[in-house]
Formats: structure tokens, sequence, C-alpha cells
């Protein structure tokens, strides 16, 4: 017995020394940030100076109209790109699982591609085509489709559509690949059964495919929706940093000036950041409890 105590003791030790530099990174970057942010989020920054502050963080943000325009401006891309792009990206899959046979391969990676393309050279392709003498309002000028060019990067209603389109752009492929693991794993047995009752194609995808991929469905939402809580790439690189005139701030690049550009308070970027996170939160709770309870 005490040869084999001695033998899981040894184990014991080598599991803790295996275990013990993912453990230490873990608490030095996930739980020290944590627990400091809770100091921070009470204290009044003043350069390299910092004062007990309390809850004076979160009043202040009741009170900061420039916050809350950013967060409708993460509300409105959330409501109008992320149903836009599920429906883009389920039609896609649909396409290509069933539609298309030859080169299928070359189509999957070619709506794949711009989401692993780098930010700062879609950016600069962006800029190019949608400036005022850019491609886009040449194009629609000699078409006569407009009198005028469109402000694409210039006025705040346009800048808008900007990073929807390019939101939607970007992230349509990525959410594809995940609906086409799940067209692939549905038995083809379910569809045979269906066209031998007489389902048509239609009746087949509201009764059969779109019922079981529910759970992919709702991956997809909850994790666009918090990536576009935490919007902060396009705004800051397709209109330089939220522009014009805040037409397209949002409240992760409002913290980031907060803490790194306007006045270095990392106390009420903190607040700002709570806040940010506990929406993100209720967000997905009410949309696991309406998709969930569906899928049940």
């Amino acid at each position: 017995m005490n040869k084999k105590g001695a033998y899981y003791r040894y184990l014991n030790r080598i599991g803790w020394l295996m275990i013990g530099p993912a453990t230490l990174l873990y608490a030095l970057f996930m739980l020290y940030p944590i627990l400091s942010s809770l100091y921070l989020v009470t204290r009044k920054w003043q350069g390299l100076r910092n004062t007990f502050f309390g809850f004076g963080n979160f009043i202040r943000m009741f009170h900061d109209k420039i916050f809350w325009e950013a967060l409708g401006h993460n509300f409105l891309f959330m409501g109008i790109q992320i149903p836009i792009m599920v429906i883009l990206a389920l039609m896609l899959a649909v396409i290509l699982h069933q539609g298309i046979r030859k080169l299928r391969g070359m189509f999957r990676v070619l709506i794949f591609l711009p989401c692993v393309t780098s930010l700062v050279a879609y950016s600069v392709i962006f800029r190019m085509l949608l400036q005022t003498n850019g491609l886009l309002n040449n194009l629609l000028l000699n078409m006569h489709l407009v009198t005028a060019p469109i402000g694409w990067l210039n006025d705040p209603f346009w800048a808008k559509i900007t990073i929807i389109i390019a939101l939607t752009w970007r992230w349509t492929g990525y959410n594809m690949v995940f609906f086409l693991v799940g067209l692939q794993n549905i038995d083809s047995e379910i569809y045979e059964a269906a066209e031998v009752d007489g389902a048509s194609k239609r009746r087949q995808f509201f009764s059969i495919t779109l019922p079981l991929l529910v759970p992919i469905i709702l991956f997809s939402i909850v994790t666009s929706t918090s990536g576009t809580m935490q919007l902060f790439d396009e705004p800051n690189a397709l209109t330089w940093e939220g522009g014009p005139a805040n037409g397209t701030m949002t409240a992760a690049l409002y913290i980031f000036r907060q803490a790194f550009v306007l006045n270095s308070d990392f106390g009420y970027a903190t607040a700002l950041s709570y806040v940010v996170v506990l929406i993100s939160g209720i967000f997905a709770y009410i949309q696991v409890k309406l998709l969930g309870g569906r899928e049940k």
C-alpha cells in the first residue's frame, strides 16, 4: 500500500507539474484582468493617478450621449445585418449542398475567403471602390442610376450602409460553413420519405431542413450578436474611427477611445465594458430561450 500510495503521489505531482504552466497563464491573462477590472471600475483616472470614484463611472455613463448613440449603432447593425447575413448564409449553403454538383469546392472556398482576408487589405479595396470618385460611384453615374456621387464614406447614413455591406461580405461565408455541416448531417432517408409522401422541395425545406438546423441557426445568431456588440474593426478601418460625425461609432470603438485615445480613463472604459457584456448576455439569454424552446 505504501508503494502504491507513493506512486499515486508521484503521479499527482507530475499532473500538477504538467498543468502548472497552463494554470499560471490562465490566472495571468484571464483571472487577473477580471479581478483588476473590479478595482478599475471604482476609480477615476487622471493621467497616471487615480482616485476612488465609487459608482461615479456608471452615473457618468447615463449622461454620456455619445456612448448611447454608439450603442444604438450596435443595435442598428445587429437588427439589419445579422438577419440578412444568416438568410444569405443559409441560402448559399442549400444551393451549394443541393444545387451545385461541379466545382462545389471552388465555390465554397470563394465564399469563405472574405472572412480570412486581411482587414487592412479589404479596407483599402473598399475605400478605393466607395470613395466619392471611386469605381462604384462612376459606374452608377455612367448607368444614370444616380445624378450625384453617393457619399459612401462621408455621409453618416451611407457610412452605416457601408459597414453593413462590409460585415455581410466578410462573415456570410463563415456562417455558411456551419450550415453546410448541418445539411450534410441530415439523413437523406428523411428527404426520401418526404418525397414518397408527396412533399415538395419547398415543404421539405420548411418542415425538415429548417427545424433540424435550428441549433446551428441559434449558434450563428448568438455568436454574431456577440461579435456585433464588440464591433470595432470595420468602423475603425473603413470610416476613420467611427466617422463621419460619430455616424458609425460603436460601443467597443468608443471604449477604446476613452481608454487609450481621448482621456486615458480606464475606470470609465471598464464601466462601459461591463455594460456591453451585460447587454450581450441578456441578448444571448433571450435568443437561447426563444430558439432553444423551438428546438424542443
